[in-house]
């Protein structure tokens, strides 16, 4: 078994959609970002290559490539299940907590469990989506940003 832990942060900015786990979330800010901005995605990445014992994100998408500008965060995590597969490694389940004071988003946790869900090609109960806010503090309590932690079980 292998244990990965994933962070990602990114501050909210007008002229952008708000796309977490994959589903566009009506909003009046979005993620500033190279690609989607994906922030849940990212974090989810970042748990799941760390636990492989891969490099992160920003070492194989980087911000500097103009193939990865604007696009889906869901792609990338196609890409590094692809890398999992290949090191004979399969997702136990993984965690995933969305730190945001607003918008609310229970509404739309059903539909980014099943992309995630679909992406990775596991069953719907080996992903897990919460969102919480942080009590008016921080810069996600502000409205600053969104923030994500994810963590991951991957067996060989």
């Amino acid at each position: 078994m292998r244990i990965g832990h994933g962070y990602d942060v990114h501050r909210l900015t007008e002229g952008r959609k708000l796309i977490l786990g994959g589903v566009e979330i009506p909003f009046e800010r979005g993620l500033d970002g190279h690609s989607d901005a994906d922030v849940l995605v990212h974090a989810l990445m970042d748990a799941l290559l760390g636990a492989a014992g891969e490099r992160d994100i920003g070492v194989l998408f980087p911000d500097t490539d103009p193939r990865y500008k604007g696009v889906s965060s869901l792609l990338l995590l196609e890409e590094v299940m692809r890398r999992l597969r290949e090191k004979n490694l399969r997702v136990g389940n993984a965690d995933v907590t969305v730190l945001a004071q607003r918008p609310k988003l229970k509404d739309c946790i059903p539909r980014m469990r099943e992309n995630l869900a679909k992406a990775m090609e596991i069953p719907l109960d080996r992903i897990n989506v919460k969102a919480t806010t942080e009590e008016g503090l921080g810069f996600t309590g502000s409205g600053e940003g969104i923030a994500c932690h994810a963590v991951c079980l991957l067996e060989e």
